[in-house]
């Protein structure tokens, strides 16, 4: 089902036009939102992360964050399925071959209201193999992370050497060979008892379940740090574990063929009990 500018409509019917900034210049922005049970997860910070992104950009949303919510909750009634997944886009809108984003007029805006499922279930208990990308992540004098543009360029390139290399996921460095994040999720390392995930400021996006995790360690007394991580902590890992709205949790078990064993009565399982918790309520 979508929902654009200002109706709903049958997913066959959404069209963009060829002349449209998003799909030229990769010019605007989006977020992935869960459904559980028929609510949906974290709605205030998708939506302010949103107009945040919109204000760093110039997009001027023609919409309130007010409406935008109404709209996303009754989007959720009317798909009318317990679980699922929304993407919510904004697009510059229509323009000129030119890059002055001053000619278009009006932006897009739409909502998918679809499901996704990033890995197979099985792979939620026995983890994955990841590798590091030689694609390096922009720094934030060139793009900032913090961001949700829809240029996943960079992303794209990165994924593409994790499948040549047999693996589903890779991990971004950024240019000082720091750990940034995923190629779409955050990553988190615990060695003896610690919780560690790179800060923001090396260049990861400020994910939404990533705020949530950090929030669980919070409320269980967990040691946690946002810090500075290279490849050697990675391999030298209790633990490592990657987080989004997508894949939700999900346990990494090899580092550019280095083992991390999954534990299944470790901190990762302890905390996915956790957020799976937090969904529920």
């Amino acid at each position: 089902m979508v929902w654009m500018n200002g109706n709903f409509i049958k997913d066959e019917e959404a069209k963009i036009s060829v002349w449209d900034h998003g799909l030229l210049y990769g010019d605007g922005i989006f977020e992935g939102i869960r459904i559980y049970n028929n609510k949906i997860f974290k709605l205030h910070e998708h939506v302010i992360r949103l107009f945040d992104s919109a204000i760093a950009l110039r997009l001027d949303i023609p919409y309130t964050p007010e409406h935008i919510s109404s709209v996303l909750e009754e989007g959720c009634r009317v798909y009318g399925q317990k679980e699922g997944y929304i993407r919510l886009v904004i697009t510059r809108g229509v323009g000129t071959l030119g890059l002055d984003p001053d000619k278009c007029e009006t932006p897009n805006v739409f909502m998918i209201f679809s499901t996704i499922q990033l890995y197979p279930k099985e792979y939620y208990e026995k983890g994955i193999p990841v590798v590091t990308a030689a694609t390096r992540r922009p720094s934030s004098d060139v793009l900032d992370p913090r961001v949700k543009s829809l240029n996943y360029l960079n992303n794209i390139m990165a994924k593409i050497e994790a499948k040549q290399a047999g693996c589903m996921e890779a991990i971004l460095l950024n240019k000082e060979g720091y750990v940034v994040e995923c190629t779409a999720d955050n990553i988190f390392v615990i060695r003896d008892g610690i919780i560690k995930t790179p800060d923001l400021s090396l260049g990861a996006l400020g994910g939404i379940t990533r705020a949530t995790i950090l929030e669980i360690a919070r409320e269980e007394g967990l040691p946690f740090r946002e810090t500075n991580l290279t490849r050697y902590d990675l391999y030298t890992a209790d633990e490592i574990f990657m987080t989004g709205s997508g894949a939700e949790l999900m346990p990494i078990t090899a580092v550019d063929g280095r083992d991390i064993p999954y534990k299944k009565d470790g901190l990762t399982k302890r905390l996915h009990g956790k957020f799976v918790q937090k969904v529920n309520e």
